[in-house]
């Protein structure tokens, strides 16, 4: 069966989640460096079925473009280019970043690991395809 895979998108890093084969749990998978994400992308969807990728879009709590809206439009753009027989969702990420942390928290992670950025990188990207199963059952 197919998996879903989510993109929290950076100008730095990517983090990356994943479903299992049922659709039904978001796991944080990895963090990459931005520059290799189509490499890595196109192998991953090269050894497992992919159905769909959702990429987080970063609002400002008003609803407006944040300064790095037009980078993740840009990715997106290309993703679709790069991987064409795959759909590309994007999906409001607002708050992931707090949720991610909140998490980490919750789930025991010592204040060392809490302060990685690639590990809130790709726990939140973890959030982003969480939110989307729950909207797209």
């Amino acid at each position: 069966m197919a998996r879903i895979v989510a993109i929290d998108y950076g100008n730095k890093r990517v983090g990356i989640a994943v479903t299992d084969p049922l659709k039904l749990i978001a796991t944080p998978l990895e963090t990459i460096h931005t520059q290799d994400i189509f490499s890595y992308l196109k192998a991953y969807t090269q050894q497992q079925p992919v159905e769909a990728i959702v990429v987080g879009m970063p609002k400002k709590l008003d609803n407006t473009p944040t300064d790095v809206t037009s980078a993740v439009i840009g990715f997106v753009r290309k993703l679709q280019k790069e991987i064409p027989g795959i759909p590309v969702h994007t999906l409001d990420e607002r708050f992931t970043s707090r949720m991610a942390f909140q998490a980490m928290i919750a789930g025991g992670l010592k204040k060392k690991d809490r302060q990685n950025k690639a590990t809130v990188d790709k726990v939140s990207a973890a959030i982003i395809l969480q939110s989307y199963l729950e909207a797209n059952p």
